[in-house]
């Protein structure tokens, strides 16, 4: 009897704790451990065979989540975040890919933490890699620049000054569904920030969540790749994939 009341307590212990996750996002958030700075590198063109998705001059493969017309500022050979208009996303679909995009957080530093310089890039529409300003600026660890986002703390923080260009190189496989809507196989994803490796052939557990646990749920094997308004002017530039 007593075995059998030990698993009854463990049981809703769990419970318990699983209920306090999906409604508390501090719950999920890392502060440890936090990754090493280092001095990061410099950027690369398009080759022949990529698909050049924004080359400074217009939208013309973007939609707004409304499949509108975008609404960000375009000006300088670059794109900004027009908070407030919602994130933009690709007319066409892709599933595994290369992908180069550089951005760039505003140089005036305002806000702090999560505050700062915020957007993200997400493939397929839902999972998510970070942008952040994380230059002197501490926020959870699985939630700074290069992260994915509350799943993987990225190896170093590679971040260059507010007001810099960095790039992002991913290399990403997307996952694979059975008959029955359950993961075949998760989707995997290598981040290399600045020319720093900082997420090495990670395993996705889920679409990006701010609560709660990531949690596999079918689609199509070709979704647009989105970019995030949440709130903060960071800009964009030479954006180009390659389907793998």
């Amino acid at each position: 009897m007593k075995k059998v009341n030990l698993c009854v307590f463990l049981l809703f212990f769990t419970c318990a704790i699983f209920s306090q996750v999906q409604k508390n996002p501090e719950s999920t958030e890392l502060w440890a451990p936090v990754p090493p700075v280092v001095t990061p590198g410099e950027c690369t063109a398009a080759p022949s065979d990529a698909i050049v998705l924004f080359n400074g001059t217009d939208l013309s493969e973007w939609t707004n989540e409304k499949g509108e017309a975008a609404g960000w500022t375009l000006a300088d050979g670059c794109v900004t975040v027009m908070p407030g208009t919602g994130s933009i996303k690709t007319k066409r679909g892709f599933g595994d890919c290369q992908l180069h995009i550089e951005w760039r957080a505003p140089a005036a530093v305002n806000g702090e933490g999560q505050g700062r310089g915020n957007s993200g890039v997400f493939l397929q529409d839902r999972y998510e890699v970070q942008v952040l300003d994380c230059y002197n600026n501490r926020t959870y660890s699985n939630g700074q620049a290069g992260s994915i986002y509350k799943q993987s703390i990225p190896l170093v923080n590679a971040s260059k000054k507010p007001g810099e260009w960095q790039t992002y190189d991913i290399i990403y496989q997307a996952p694979r569904f059975s008959d029955n809507g359950r993961v075949a196989i998760p989707a995997r994803i290598t981040v290399l920030h600045n020319g720093v490796l900082i997420q090495n052939n990670f395993e996705i557990q889920g679409p990006m969540t701010f609560i709660g646990l990531p949690e596999y749920v079918p689609h199509g094997m070709k979704e647009p790749l989105s970019l995030q308004d949440h709130g903060n002017p960071v800009s964009y530039r030479n954006i180009w994939i390659r389907e793998l």
